[in-house]
């Protein structure tokens, strides 16, 4: 009998709560996507040099990566991107290749 009553307050409390009426509205949800990151790495013990850079502004992305390549040069790249021209870069190499070949000991 508790349960029953409880039950019933409930759909009480529900129904006084839901007045019948629909409500539309229009929100909207969209923005115009921005944003901006940047990150570095420098790591002495490994080699590993890298960073990047990219900024968002509604459509059109553009960014700059640099990386340490394995013969000692460093690549650089510029790029840009949007919904006209699609995805282009400019790729430049830094320096002069260094090879490091293998010692032969016989």
């Amino acid at each position: 009998m508790k349960l029953f009553v409880v039950l019933a307050a409930c759909m009480a409390v529900a129904s006084a709560l839901y007045d019948g009426e629909e409500r539309h509205e229009h929100v909207d949800y969209y923005a115009p996507p921005h944003y901006s990151y940047e990150y570095k790495v420098e790591d002495k013990h490994t080699g590993d040099y890298k960073s990047q850079h990219e900024t968002r502004e509604g459509d059109k992305v553009k960014g700059f990566y640099m990386l340490k390549e394995p013969d000692g040069t460093v690549r650089e790249v510029h790029y840009t991107a949007d919904k006209h021209n699609g995805f282009n870069a400019e790729v430049k190499r830094v320096g002069h290749a260094v090879h490091h070949y293998p010692l032969y000991h016989h």
